[in-house]
C-alpha cells in the first residue's frame, strides 16, 4: 500500500465530470477517481474546514465514532475492478467496505491516513515527474496573480 494526499476536487471538461485527485505521497503518480457532485461537494468542504450548521452525512458518521469511541484509522483503496474503484475503511481493526469518496470525505473529517493498493497505482496512477509538476505549479501561481494591466504596452493593436 501507498500512502495518498487529496490533492483537491477538480471539474474534468467538457463533461462537467467531478473527480478527487490524490497524489502519491513521496512518489510522482496521480490518481484521479471520477465522483458524484454531492461527494465531491463533500470532500472540498472537507478540505476549506467547512462546517455545517447542522452535521451532514459525513459529519454524522464522524460524530458515530466518536461517540461509540471508535477510531477511523485509515482508509484503503484497494482495487479497481471494471472502472469502478473500491475502499475499506479501517476502524479500530475492523475494516468496512465503502466507495472511495465517502471515506475519503470521511479521512479528512478526521485526519486518518489515506493508502491506495501498488497494483490499484500501477494501472490507474498517472505519472507526472516533479518537474512538470513545478511548472504546472509555477504557472497557476501567474494565473492567480496576472493582472490585465501587466500586458498594456501603450501601443494601440494594429487592426
Amino acid at each position: 500500500m501507498r500512502e495518498l494526499d487529496v490533492v483537491g476536487v477538480r471539474v474534468e471538461m467538457p463533461s462537467n465530470a467531478p473527480m478527487v485527485l490524490l497524489r502519491e505521497v513521496g512518489g510522482s503518480r496521480f490518481l484521479p477517481i471520477w465522483i458524484g457532485a454531492n461527494e465531491a461537494s463533500a470532500i472540498a468542504n472537507a478540505q476549506e474546514g467547512v462546517v455545517p450548521p447542522r452535521p451532514l452525512t459525513h459529519d454524522l458518521m464522524v460524530d458515530v465514532l466518536a461517540g461509540l469511541q471508535h477510531k477511523l484509522t485509515a482508509v484503503r483503496i484497494t482495487e479497481l475492478e471494471g472502472g469502478t474503484f473500491y475502499a475499506v475503511l479501517v476502524i479500530d481493526e475492523t475494516e468496512i467496505s465503502a466507495r472511495p469518496s465517502d471515506a475519503i470525505a470521511l479521512a479528512l473529517r478526521v485526519g486518518s491516513d489515506i493508502f491506495c493498493a501498488e497494483d490499484v497505482l500501477d494501472v490507474a496512477g498517472i505519472e507526472m515527474p516533479e518537474a512538470e509538476e513545478d511548472e504546472v505549479e509555477k504557472f497557476r501561481e501567474f494565473l492567480d496573480n496576472v493582472d490585465p494591466d501587466d500586458f498594456v504596452t501603450g501601443e494601440e493593436p494594429k487592426a
